[in-house]
């Protein structure tokens, strides 16, 4: 009986074509409009704006979950040695403190992940948005966008992993390179520099308040990258030291003529204002809104103790160690109790009765507006900014590279005291100094400067040298022992391991990175 019902339904479908003829094949061809793919969405202009936004909303993986009580900007602070953790409840958390970290911990592969999404989608703009008939300077602005935007994941990926597969084109299951291999490091900062270059001349603002990128974000990053290059490991030294401090005195040469526009905040409570955000010192955010996601950096409140409206909570997995508080001189601003970037009492519930924390905290990331101040409660809503580039790390590219290239200028010098005068030190005079002394003292204001923003860790390794807390000089990476752990440095931590699950998937990664299994 069913066979009867299936030859007859055959039969009917066979007469249906036969009597339809081309009329069928056009009705098969057709495609529904409401299917969206790569090759029916880019038509419009609006279709070109959609895409760069979500190239800009997968930089937020940085701030991502990463199991219980751990995020995964977490990666880049843990394995520093200048933080701690009051809860020890998430493995792969503690593995990176602790040095210990493999291919299978989960920081790691969320890491991989968010850098090659971000890329994925950026390439899908520069791949589709030149067809679309729309302005030109906005399309112009828009692919000078999404090539910074992809400049700026390749640098996270090759800096992480060293030689790293370098995708340029959006892929579908049929593409040639579907499982690519791992190109040289040298040919992937190529790719950054092309890109930053040509983001450069895509008629950016040099700021702009709305978050997206601006001409001034390109030309600190190209100056960062081009620092990097002249460090380890590829060791280009005096060419690209130059090309770092012609390029960071572009930024700060017109910060000079415009300080309303670029310039160092007069207070760190500035910082982390969420009033604030995309403007002045900082020159690019990862953004957030409580609508959307609310800011990701949470992990940094102490363990159970009553800093915000929540109450007694907080997770207290990233707090600072006694001994990298400690490192900073007497009198530093930085390390005022709720004035710099850290804080050892605040207010009950936000804004209760003040109490003391037992320790210091990590308060650059704190938002008193959401979380409440004295006499204040907090509205709640974190929508405080992920800081990446602050004009206080371009004035201190340019001292650094400008001193490497024979001996510190008075400009260099300048640059250098302008990070000192904000933090209310006595900076020795310029003539104290030579090439060596200067060099140091130029690294320990970017350790005391930028701590907690994921930068430290890509000095540590670009320079081989880590800062030492007690001695306050620098030991050589391989060998330095991280305080926070008593685990000591080693070849293979100057790059991470590839995740398993990827080479897993893609044979072709194949070698892993040394000392890795």
């Amino acid at each position: 009986m069913k066979i009867n019902i299936i030859k007859q339904i055959c039969s009917i479908t066979l007469l249906g074509l036969l009597l339809l003829g081309s009329g069928c094949k056009k009705f098969l061809e057709e495609q529904d409009p409401s299917n969206l793919t790569p090759d029916n969405f880019y038509t419009l202009p609006d279709h070109a704006e959609a895409g760069i936004a979500a190239v800009y909303a997968g930089t937020r993986f940085v701030g991502d979950g990463a199991g219980i009580f751990s995020s995964n900007w977490q990666l880049l602070e843990a394995v520093t040695g200048t933080s701690t953790t009051e809860t020890a409840q998430n493995s792969d958390l503690n593995n990176l403190y602790g040095l210990i970290h493999d291919a299978n911990t989960g920081h790691m592969i969320n890491w991989w992940n968010g850098v090659y999404r971000v890329i994925a989608q950026a390439n899908l703009v520069l791949d589709r948005v030149p067809a679309i008939s729309m302005d030109e300077a906005q399309k112009k602005r828009i692919l000078g966008e999404a090539r910074f935007l992809r400049a700026w994941a390749y640098f996270y990926a090759v800096r992480l992993w060293g030689d790293v597969p370098l995708i340029t084109k959006s892929q579908t299951l049929e593409s040639e390179d579907f499982y690519p291999k791992r190109a040289s490091s040298e040919s992937v900062y190529a790719l950054i520099v092309e890109d930053l270059i040509a983001a450069e001349s895509s008629g950016l603002n040099w700021m702009n308040k709305n978050g997206r990128v601006s001409l001034a974000a390109v030309k600190s990053e190209l100056a960062l990258v081009y620092l990097t290059m002249a460090g380890f490991p590829m060791s280009k030294g005096a060419t690209h030291y130059k090309l770092a401090a012609d390029k960071a005195n572009e930024v700060i040469t017109y910060a000079k003529a415009n300080p309303a526009s670029i310039d160092l905040f007069a207070t760190y409570a500035e910082v982390h204002r969420e009033t604030l955000k995309n403007e002045k010192e900082h020159l690019f955010m990862i953004q957030y809104n409580s609508v959307v996601a609310g800011n990701p950096m949470d992990n940094m409140y102490p363990n159970f103790k009553p800093v915000t409206f929540n109450g007694a909570s907080g997770t207290g997995s990233t707090v600072p160690t006694r001994q990298f508080y400690n490192s900073y001189e007497a009198g530093d601003e930085r390390t005022k109790d709720r004035e710099g970037y850290f804080y050892t009492s605040y207010f009950t519930n936000g804004n209760g009765a003040l109490f003391q924390l037992g320790a210091p905290y990590i308060f650059k990331h704190f938002n008193t507006i959401a979380n409440g101040s004295s006499g204040v409660a907090g509205t709640r809503n974190n929508n405080l900014n992920v800081p990446i580039i602050r004009y206080a790390e371009v004035l201190l590219v340019y001292a650094e590279a400008q001193n490497e290239l024979g001996a510190p200028t008075l400009d260099a010098y300048n640059a250098f005291k302008r990070i000192r005068d904000r933090a209310k030190l006595v900076t020795p005079a310029f003539g104290t100094y030579n090439q060596t002394t200067f060099r140091e003292a130029v690294w320990r204001e970017r350790w005391h400067e930028l701590c907690y923003e994921q930068i430290t860790w890509f000095d540590m390794v670009r320079l081989r040298k880590v800062f030492n807390e007690t001695t306050k000089g620098f030991d050589n990476f391989v060998g330095h022992v991280n305080l926070s752990s008593n685990q000591t440095l080693q070849t293979k931590h100057l790059l991470f391991p590839l995740p398993r699950p990827e080479m897993q998937n893609n044979p072709n990664l194949t070698p892993q990175n040394p000392g890795y299994q």
